[in-house]
């Protein structure tokens, strides 16, 4: 069945690879948007959903943990990819909005079209470089090297160099890159790669631009918000963007707020890990309004969410 599931994907791959245009991805944006169908806002003119740019920022101090835990509650059982990660810069976090790639072994005739059909839309450099070229801030460009490793690097300095200045942001690769040291340089430049290399590319093809595809044991759609941390990487559908940031930031102002009364001794780690009294709510909203701007400052909470918890419930 998970053999048959895979070909399945990899048939839906095929039936939408061969529709290059100069600016356009290899699935139509009707089909992007029919896909994505829970997104109500703004898209790009591609079809991707275009989470706000303050969402991204919130989404930062979001926890893996608490990003996973949320989306799950939603039916979203698949959506993170741990195993073995190499960072370029493991205290550093990527986040931003997937812009997805997905490469196969390279086939002669297959790869003759791709070729042709790239050159007749007008695309310049070789395939893999595609997908940089359609990068917007706040992007992250997420590939499917089926694990390659050897031969297999999707990227170096020189194109890291090119993808940070048109995201300002990462890399997520299920497959290899090179330059590690080169790539270091680029201050703001992150990247999650399983393993470095010191290879070309080689004998690979680029049959997805902006398609689902998979990292892992996810499903990664275009437009999906990237949050990617030391524990691995979370895949947030773009609908629930909005709720992950918004029930995370109360979950680590509680969090705070019980650990510091339960290292001080004003409540025991019982009162505090089940239902809270009523005193105890109040207190908890008065220890709020006074440590603000710290919850602010410190551990990225809004003043939204300060002023809900605030609220009589």
């Amino acid at each position: 069945m998970k053999h048959l599931k895979y070909t399945l994907a990899l048939l839906f791959t095929f039936c939408v690879v061969f529709q290059f245009s100069l600016k356009a991805q290899t699935i139509s944006k009707e089909k992007l948007i029919a896909l994505t169908p829970k997104w109500d806002g703004e898209r790009f003119e591609d079809g991707r959903p275009k989470v706000p740019q303050s969402i991204l920022e919130r989404m930062e101090h979001v926890t893996i943990e608490e990003a996973w835990g949320i989306i799950r509650r939603d039916g979203y059982h698949n959506q993170f990819e741990g195993g073995t990660w190499e960072i370029l810069h493991p205290d550093e976090p990527i986040v931003g909005r997937a812009l997805t790639a997905t490469y196969m072994p390279a086939r002669p005739d297959v790869q003759e079209h791709i070729t042709t059909q790239g050159e007749s839309d007008g695309r310049s450099g070789p395939p893999n470089t595609w997908p940089i070229d359609m990068l917007e801030q706040g992007d992250v460009y997420i590939a499917d090297g089926y694990g390659k490793v050897k031969d297999g690097t999707l990227i170096g300095d020189r194109l890291g160099n090119t993808i940070f200045a048109n995201s300002g942001n990462g890399v997520v690769f299920h497959g290899s890159s090179r330059d590690r040291e080169g790539l270091s340089e680029i201050e703001g430049f992150n990247a999650f790669v399983r393993a470095w290399h010191p290879s070309y590319i080689q004998e690979m093809m680029l049959v997805g631009l902006n398609t689902p595809t998979r990292i892992g044991q996810v499903t990664v759609m275009p437009g999906d918000i990237v949050l990617a941390k030391k524990e691995g990487v979370v895949f947030i559908p773009a609908h629930l963007a909005q709720k992950v940031v918004d029930q995370s930031e109360v979950i680590r102002v509680r969090d705070t707020f019980a650990h510091e009364k339960v290292r001080n001794g004003t409540y025991t780690a019982g009162q505090m890990d089940t239902k809270w009294t009523e005193e105890i709510e109040e207190d908890f909203k008065n220890w709020v309004e006074t440590n603000s701007k710290r919850l602010k400052e410190e551990i990225g909470v809004s003043q939204t969410t300060i002023d809900n918890l605030m609220k009589d419930e």
